[in-house]
């Protein structure tokens, strides 16, 4: 990845416009599909995603992996630590058993979103922000959720170690994923 930078930033230096407008971008309407882009299902809108990311990078713990070429934003990853009163496990369309959803403090980071530019996508740069939002985590396992209709994204996951637990019905459906932690060399 020649020309690629990559940084970690806690929230308050989270560029939160550019991380915005990526997610807009990505997410934006094929022309005359009438529905998402890329993203596929399950993508909220851009206002609803604002609102979310302005929450979310005021969490305890929040951290955002960038990668830029040059000072253009080709691809970030973010998360937080999940408190043990989430709604995370709420809204699944089948019940999981209290070990999969107890929740305590240093159980669990939730990956809140990873997202690539399309013309990046495929040198690994997706696997590298990944890698570098869960390095050093001093969390037990760390979750997240995909739309079952992007494929490439869990294909992705899966060959990275990830294991689907259950399936969520909000904000749409999404298979909910999870991996132990700390990840390996």
């Amino acid at each position: 990845m020649p020309g690629i930078t990559f940084d970690l930033l806690d929230g308050s230096d989270a560029p939160a416009e550019e991380v915005r407008a990526l997610h807009a971008e990505v997410y934006a309407p094929a022309p005359g599909s009438g529905g998402a882009g890329s993203g596929g299902a399950g993508s909220v809108d851009d206002a609803e995603f604002a609102d979310r990311f302005r929450v979310q990078r005021r969490q305890p713990g929040f951290v955002l992996a960038e990668a830029r070429h040059g000072g253009y934003l080709v691809g970030y990853a973010y998360g937080m630590p999940l408190r043990p009163a989430t709604s995370w496990w709420r809204d699944l369309t089948a019940p999981v058993p209290a070990e999969v959803s107890a929740e305590y403090p240093g159980r669990t980071f939730a990956v809140g979103g990873l997202l690539v530019r399309a013309s990046w996508r495929r040198q690994g740069i997706g696997r590298a922000l990944h890698d570098l939002l869960l390095a050093g985590r001093p969390e037990e396992r760390a979750t997240l959720t995909v739309p079952p209709a992007a494929i490439p994204a869990q294909n992705a996951f899966l060959k990275w170690g990830w294991r689907k637990v259950a399936r969520t019905r909000l904000p749409a459906l999404s298979d909910v994923l999870v991996i132990k932690l700390p990840l390996g060399p």
